[in-house]
């Protein structure tokens, strides 16, 4: 059998776009890392995080469902790695897909039922439930098009569904310019926090065009894939 050699350059190269994502999940990782570590040693009690203590379990589910699914998922877009562990990434698939959708649902809920703090408007609450909305639906509907083998369709929704869990991170960046110069009003807020969304989204679309399409019948290693993007 013919060895293939890949080029240290290009196993470089493919690593890059992973890099980039966990770097910008970094932020809401700590964040959420803080945010556990005070719920656990009893941190005392604010304004800002009274309502965590009310309801712990949401805020944490979130937490440790989100970070996982966006630097566990960020090696879905590693396509030797992809390739060259399709067992791993079977595995790690179906794992994301639970931690897309608990994610996406214990935000939903926390939306709905957990007080309004200062600074959150009409705007952003109906904005955290389209794209919360959102993001559980591209991951069923990736999980949905990996059961019928249609591979396209499956890493496209699945790639959706990361870019809008990743949001935090782009937002996070579109905040610190107003940090430096003071709170940003309900309204600003509101239109950074959807910046983030649609961002994500539109940099989610731009990789799926730059993906090549496969027609007819898909090689061996694609077929080895069950659930990832």
């Amino acid at each position: 059998m013919e060895r293939v050699m890949i080029s240290p350059t290009k196993v470089r190269a493919g690593w890059l776009r992973p890099a980039a994502f966990v770097t910008l999940s970094a932020i809401p990782v700590a964040a959420g890392a803080v945010r556990v570590a005070e719920l656990a040693r009893g941190a005392e009690i604010t304004s800002a995080n009274v309502r965590f203590f009310a309801a712990p379990m949401p805020v944490v589910l979130h937490i440790l469902s989100v970070s996982l699914f966006c630097v566990l998922g960020a090696l879905q877009f590693a396509p030797g790695f992809r390739r060259q562990r399709p067992r791993w990434h079977r595995a790690a698939g179906r794992l994301l897909v639970s931690c897309g959708v608990a994610g996406g649902l214990s935000g939903l809920w926390m939306t709905q039922f957990y007080p309004r703090v200062e600074g959150d408007g009409d705007a952003l609450y109906a904005m955290r439930l389209l794209f919360g909305s959102a993001m559980v639906a591209c991951v069923v509907l990736g999980f949905l098009a990996v059961r019928r083998r249609d591979f396209v369709q499956h890493g496209a929704w699945m790639t959706r569904g990361y870019a809008l869990a990743l949001g935090a991170g782009t937002q996070a960046l579109l905040h610190l310019p107003w940090l430096l110069v003071g709170k940003p009003s309900v309204a600003a807020r509101a239109l950074l926090m959807g910046a983030g969304w649609v961002i994500n989204l539109a940099v989610a679309e731009w990789i799926i065009r730059r993906r090549p399409v496969c027609r007819g019948a898909l090689p061996a290693p694609s077929r080895e894939h069950l659930v990832g993007y």
